[in-house]
């Protein structure tokens, strides 16, 4: 793992050299920010969006929608973006959609209760799909046995696994999602984590570390969910948020008004796999820290300073006593003991490409799809 005295830091926003493809420029000033304002900015101008395309959007999902007991789906995990895209969809928009949850097992009480609040305040139903806790857990051991940092790619994997073939299976033509360049215009590199959808990278781990058969588990690939559900059975996959001015805090602020809404202290910690996850085994294990690229993404969008950022980064994400309640509460969950999960943590670091996968695919993918205008930035 780098030493900090070793780590360069932009001098724009606080993405480093513990990714180790940044490129700087002559003022300091990494590629991902470069990227920003050559790629997303001219595209997407927060300060210049004009919200009647959202209104225009909202109509369009109205008209697909009719005749049906619902517009729209959406995903809902509890996290701030699917939270507040739920009460723009509902209140602002007029829409009508679905709530679709997955319920991977790993579910915090915050979360739970986020969930609760905004679907009986707004008066919607909710659809949860429970994953196979004995396949769920042997897959994400195999993970943790692989070496990889990526172990939170079951979890995901499942998430929009699940969500794609209900839309397929009901004819559901617009997928709504939180996902935005106000809070995520900065991508996690590939090497702190891969593709979640990469199912022959996920079957070739599963292959060499698991012994559950995965006969129910939800399995999507590359091709699937990005030609022929778009292309053929025509579900588009649209992010509102990126319609409008979105800004973090004030969502929140007004998720909390209206419902009684539970902040996280970190994006994705909704989550209590994921909270571990970010919070203690990829920084701690692998030296990614993922909230440099959070910061960074609310640093380009004017939400947060860099020196707020950087005296942040100080703290670690997780004390020394949660990091062991969790640690101990992983474990269990997984019914191993905590030396077996510690060996895990101690034995040699891996990466995606120890393992097969489908990475050749992605990358023509991305160069057509950025060809094409269709997407902006991305993982290299």
């Amino acid at each position: 793992m780098m030493k900090m005295s070793e780590v360069k830091i932009c001098t724009k926003c606080v993405m480093d050299t513990t990714d180790s493809k940044i490129v700087f420029d002559e003022n300091g000033v990494c590629d991902h920010c470069n990227t920003y304002y050559l790629d997303i900015l001219p595209n997407w101008n927060p300060d210049g969006l004009n919200e009647d395309s959202l209104f225009k959007l909202a109509e369009k999902i109205k008209h697909e929608g009719k005749g049906h007991d619902f517009d729209c789906l959406i995903g809902m995990s509890g996290g701030i973006d699917s939270s507040y895209l739920l009460y723009l969809a509902k209140e602002k928009l007029g829409l009508r959609p679905l709530v679709f949850h997955v319920d991977a097992g790993w579910n915090s009480q915050e979360a739970v209760n986020n969930i609760e609040r905004l679907v009986d305040g707004l008066d919607l139903d909710l659809f949860t799909e429970v994953i196979n806790w004995e396949e769920m857990k042997d897959l994400q051991l195999s993970f943790f046995k692989s070496g990889v940092s990526h172990i939170d790619t079951p979890q995901d994997h499942a998430f929009f696994a699940t969500m794609y073939k209900f839309a397929s299976k009901h004819n559901v033509k617009n997928i709504l999602t939180g996902g935005n360049y106000s809070t995520e215009c900065i991508r996690n590199p590939l090497e702190w984590m891969y593709y979640q959808s990469d199912s022959r990278q996920l079957k070739d781990i599963h292959a060499k570390y698991g012994s559950v058969p995965l006969k129910t588990f939800p399995v999507t690939n590359i091709l699937w969910h990005k030609l022929y559900l778009p292309y053929v059975k025509g579900i588009k996959l649209t992010r509102p948020l990126d319609y409008m001015k979105y800004n973090k805090e004030e969502a929140i602020k007004t998720l909390e008004e209206k419902f009684g809404y539970q902040r996280y202290p970190q994006k994705h910690f909704e989550s209590r796999f994921t909270r571990f996850y970010e919070g203690y085994w990829l920084p701690k294990k692998f030296g990614y820290d993922t909230r440099k690229v959070q910061f960074s993404s609310l640093i380009l969008t004017g939400q947060m300073t860099r020196e707020e950022a950087l005296e942040q980064l100080k703290t670690a994400p997780m004390t020394d006593e949660d990091v062991r309640h969790e640690f101990e509460f992983i474990a269990n969950k997984l019914g191993i003991t905590i030396e077996e999960l510690q060996s895990y943590f101690d034995a040699p670091n891996k990466t995606y490409k120890d393992f097969k996968s489908q990475q050749s695919i992605y990358d023509v993918g991305a160069k057509v799809m950025r060809s094409l205008g269709l997407e902006k930035g991305g993982k290299r």
